[in-house]
């Protein structure tokens, strides 16, 4: 995710709505739906998660924006993984990460863990079939 870049298209288009509809940021957070302290982290472009698909839809939606221009600010080419899909599975492996770390996690469950990752990470045509 480009988070510059996106947060420059957001401050665009904040700027534009403030200047064409004179809506403050609260104004901007009630039509988009979009909360004013998420428009906040995506304006400092401090989001350190791929933003949800449903606000950005939204956020676009709500200033006549083509949602294409919000993905192509983040960096989403055609035929990249769904940005919700990609989310859930950097917080699936952000809770691996927990329980490999975690203390209270009996080393044979963290073996089996590690046994799986491995599994999964091999090429499908490197499986035995």
């Amino acid at each position: 995710m480009d988070q510059v870049a996106f947060a420059r298209f957001v401050r665009r288009a904040v700027d534009e709505a403030k200047y064409r509809r004179g809506w403050t940021v609260t104004r901007l957070a009630t039509e988009t739906g979009v909360g004013r302290s998420t428009l906040f982290r995506w304006l400092s472009g401090e989001c350190q998660d791929f933003p949800e698909l449903s606000r950005v839809r939204s956020f676009c939606a709500a200033l006549d924006i083509p949602v294409g221009a919000a993905f192509t600010a983040l960096g989403v080419r055609h035929g990249d993984p769904e940005p919700e899909a990609e989310a859930a599975a950097r917080a699936d492996v952000q809770r691996i990460m927990r329980r490999l770390t975690d203390p209270g996690v009996s080393g044979e469950e963290k073996t089996v863990i590690r046994e799986m990752l491995r599994y999964l990470a091999h090429e499908p045509s490197a499986r035995a079939s």
